[in-house]
């Protein structure tokens, strides 16, 4: 079921639902570029068939309005506003890729409401004490990052005609990133379920802007609101080993700042692989 719900500051945010009704609540945050309709493969419900699963497209995305300067923090204010409208109290969360930090702010700003965290091949704050946070990056991510602290007006002129290829062509962007992507992720793309995934994601998300994936990117190369290391509640942290998106070092720094949480390091995944990790992270959640 897809909904609209209304923030104070004139926003609309888009969020859909679905799966068992009376089930125990999840939050799923996509990745970037990213969307509600690409944060699950289409056997997630029949697999987990005790789940309410929601999820919403952050500002910029699809329909949803943008927030221009939002911060990773400002999540947990919209995650929590979604929740509301759906009649949801407290609620377990996921993010995979650029949807982990956003999950660890709900964990880290709405610990009365989260149950659990899962946080897949995200990323770690830019600003991390000891964290070389470029090391192991794809050169693609590299120059992408690097436009986005230095020259967001360059970054925005560099994604909104992107923007307009994709909307044209949604595979365009997977054929971009294909010179970059380790065999592992290669293997995870050419499985349908995900291919098809991801193409939808991409489409939904660009649909009628670039903004969402230019406040992204911004947002994550500023500080980011919150402190990973205050939070309290039981957070999972699964990663590839050979992941170039989010380098293993970003894994590394996330396990030793949240010193209580349960910290899974992939041998021969990727980043892509994140997308067959959901299920084994739903299990850990309702564990």
């Amino acid at each position: 079921m897809r909904i609209e719900v209304s923030r104070g500051d004139g926003r609309k945010l888009i969020a859909q639902e679905w799966g068992a009704p009376g089930g125990s609540p999840v939050l799923l945050h996509h990745g970037m570029p990213g969307s509600r309709l690409g944060v699950a493969l289409d056997d997630a419900a029949e697999r987990h068939p005790h789940v309410r699963f929601f999820a919403y497209d952050r500002p910029g995305y699809g329909e949803s309005g943008r927030a221009p300067g939002r911060r990773v923090a400002d999540a947990a204010a919209d995650s929590a506003a979604v929740a509301d409208a759906l009649g949801i109290g407290r609620f377990a969360v996921v993010g995979r890729s650029g949807g982990g930090p956003h999950a660890l702010a709900c964990a880290a700003l709405l610990p009365d409401r989260v149950t659990a965290t899962a946080c897949l091949v995200g990323l770690a704050p830019r600003d991390g004490t000891g964290l070389d946070w470029y090391a192991g990056m794809t050169p693609y991510n590299v120059e992408h990052y690097t436009l986005a602290d230095r020259d967001p007006v360059a970054l925005e002129l560099r994604l909104t005609p992107r923007a307009e290829e994709i909307r044209r062509d949604p595979g365009r962007l997977l054929e971009d990133l294909r010179g970059d992507l380790p065999a592992v992720d290669l293997a995870v793309l050419a499985d349908d379920r995900v291919g098809r995934s991801v193409l939808d994601n991409f489409l939904e998300a660009l649909r009628t802007s670039a903004y969402g994936w230019l406040d992204d990117s911004l947002a994550f190369c500023r500080p980011w609101g919150f402190e990973p290391g205050g939070i309290t509640g039981r957070v999972m942290l699964w990663h590839g080993a050979e992941d170039v998106f989010s380098p293993v070092g970003h894994f590394h720094w996330l396990a030793q700042h949240i010193g209580h949480s349960t910290a899974v390091l992939a041998p021969g995944a990727g980043h892509f692989a994140a997308q067959y990790a959901l299920s084994d992270a739903l299990d850990w959640l309702s564990a």
